[in-house]
């Protein structure tokens, strides 16, 4: 099976643009969806899924990385976009990182617009690794490399 990366990357940006454009489109205080969602952390698969009834219909990727949680991706099925689907599963992992105690790092641009639309959750950046999905775009505290993130992006590649 041959992947076509170029795809999958605009794709990806695709999806990412279409969930901004409705972060951008909801007020802050409106965070809850137009459904009562489930939100289930799948450790095995390590995914958070917002689940409507029995249908998957969205989720945040994430790894453990040094202590940290890094958030990957987030999709959402598009006949539920617009509907604060991915509002409300964003903020509903943030609660739950911070209740662990973790820091994130944030390679997913859906979850750092949705973080600088909502600085409350902003205390729980990694000051060291912001990632590449933060926003505004954060220089890292000290100059250093992180051999454990670029052999997960290595990885990921």
């Amino acid at each position: 099976m041959t992947i076509n990366l170029e795809a999958e990357a605009a794709t990806r940006e695709e999806n990412n643009a279409a969930l901004i454009a409705a972060l951008d489109q909801t007020g802050l205080s409106e965070v809850e969806s137009s459904w009562e969602l489930d939100v289930i952390n799948d450790t095995e698969h390590g995914r958070w899924i917002a689940a409507l009834g029995a249908d998957a219909i969205a989720e945040l990727t994430y790894r453990f990385v040094g202590g940290r949680v890094v958030l990957l991706t987030t999709w959402v099925d598009p006949a539920y976009r617009h509907n604060r689907v991915a509002t409300e599963l964003v903020a509903r992992v943030l609660e739950e990182i911070r209740e662990s105690g973790k820091k994130i790092t944030i390679i997913c641009p859906v979850v750092g617009k949705f973080i600088d639309r909502n600085p409350e959750y902003a205390d729980l950046i990694d000051k060291v690794h912001p990632g590449s999905g933060a926003y505004p775009k954060h220089e890292p505290a000290e100059v250093g490399h992180d051999e454990e993130l670029t052999a997960f992006q290595r990885d990921l590649a």
